[in-house]
């Protein structure tokens, strides 16, 4: 399937000489979820700038759709929504309002049932005839969104979309993220609550320092940057880890009474058995024992630390 947008090469310099995008290419394929991760300042929210046509970039190409972002900027912008970081609503105007007038500023025709459908799905519609102003900040947070899903869009980049929000439309997002996704719209978020992208994304980019340091389907990600470890609770503390055992991928804690061992969950030999063998002729010998495995978060902790 062709990419949705496809980005080659883009850098952004800014008049102060800080280079906020070093030479990103990117292709997202339509329909899927991409979430992008990296620290504060990484260039997240400057790669989506220039996507949407808000930053000029300083060289290389966005092509949206079919449509080049800076010479087709009219097409190319219609395909997008955007949610924003910053709450910036017309705090005078009613809801009902001011959705119907981004849509009209993208050109699209009149479609109250449209409009109304996404007030439903944010649980806005009861709110229609309230100024902006009188709502709470979760509520302006869902206006936000309402308006980027006015004029329709393929593209719908969420920067940040559940910062400082409340538990319920947190909830309320993600369900009407995966609607969207079954009607064939392409979705973009940054996210800081990482455990967000492991459950919602088809695929991880992580970016740091304006490099594109990876990005990778979830599924392999996991399975390539992933481990697994087994800790072992000893009967009695150990001062260090025997000679003859130092050959494994083995740790003490520090005040001695856990082993842990990592290993390769997708081989065919995890080497567990042979380890209990070798632990027994030791002398070595465990009350319990628990595995766990890697987290998105783990993974991508150790990635910016890599690249930094």
């Amino acid at each position: 399937m062709p990419a949705v947008i496809t980005i080659r090469n883009l850098r952004k310099t800014y008049a102060s000489g800080f280079e906020a995008l070093k030479g990103i290419d990117l292709d997202i394929e339509r329909g899927e979820i991409l979430a992008l991760l990296g620290p504060n300042g990484a260039g997240k929210t400057t790669l989506i700038s220039v996507v949407c046509g808000i930053v000029n970039p300083s060289d290389g190409e966005v092509i949206v759709d079919g449509h080049h972002i800076q010479r087709d900027c009219r097409e190319a912008r219609k395909r997008i929504g955007l949610v924003p970081q910053e709450l910036s609503t017309d705090a005078f105007e009613t809801v009902l309002a001011t959705v119907k007038f981004s849509r009209g500023l993208f050109g699209k025709p009149r479609n109250d049932a449209h409009v109304e459908q996404v007030l439903r799905d944010l649980s806005l519609w009861d709110k229609r005839n309230s100024k902006i102003m009188q709502l709470s900040g979760g509520m302006k947070r869902r206006v936000l969104i309402a308006k980027a899903l006015s004029h329709e869009p393929d593209v719908l980049f969420l920067d940040e979309p559940t910062a400082g929000v409340d538990v319920e439309l947190r909830h309320d997002m993600w369900q009407m993220v995966r609607r969207l996704r079954e009607r064939g719209t392409t979705i973009i978020l940054t996210t800081h609550y990482i455990e967000e992208a492991e459950e919602m994304a088809d695929r991880i980019g992580v970016i740091n320092k304006g490099e594109l340091v990876l990005v990778e389907d979830k599924a392999k990600l996991m399975r390539k940057l992933g481990k697994k470890q087994l800790a072992l609770q000893l009967q009695s503390p150990l001062e260090s880890i025997p000679a003859a055992l130092h050959d494994l991928p083995l740790e003490l804690s520090k005040d001695g009474t856990t082993l842990t061992y990592t290993f390769d969950a997708q081989s065919d030999d995890t080497g567990i058995a042979p380890l209990l063998k070798r632990l027994s002729e030791q002398g070595i010998d465990f009350k319990d024992l628990h595995s766990s495995e890697s987290s998105l978060e783990d993974i991508f902790v150790s990635l910016v630390r890599k690249s930094a």
